[in-house]
């Protein structure tokens, strides 16, 4: 097995695995922010908490996403083994809030779809 970082999305060989792997990565980024979204919403005690955390993880989530690990090309590149433990960690972060959330089953779903999503996008050529 090869480790190694995708290639620039035009020049990537795509095939249907890879494909299928793509659309479940971009949903999963989806709920990450919308698992973050949820718990803001459902953590805060007063109207101005609720709102700063249901809109602020979200917004921290995806500026972090766009900095270090954007499919296009983030602006600050990391070696590749930070990129994967970064990739895991931010999209971990969603499972955490389901289950923070008393969303225990859909939590452990969700982690292991990372799990493969990210072992799929690293190890398929």
């Amino acid at each position: 097995m090869r480790i190694a970082r995708p290639g620039p999305v035009g020049q990537r060989q795509w095939t249907p695995l890879t494909m299928t792997n793509a659309g479940l990565a971009f949903g999963l980024e989806l709920a990450m922010l919308a698992a973050l979204c949820y718990w803001g919403f459902k953590t805060g005690s007063t109207l101005a908490t609720r709102l700063l955390l249901g809109l602020g993880a979200p917004a921290l989530a995806g500026t972090f996403w766009a900095l270090f690990l954007a499919a296009g090309g983030p602006r600050f590149r990391q070696p590749l083994g930070v990129e994967i433990v970064l990739k895991l960690l931010a999209l971990l972060t969603g499972a955490l809030a389901m289950h923070a959330t008393g969303r225990t089953t859909l939590a452990v779903v969700y982690a292991v779809l990372v799990l493969v999503s990210v072992a799929v996008e690293y190890t398929a050529n």
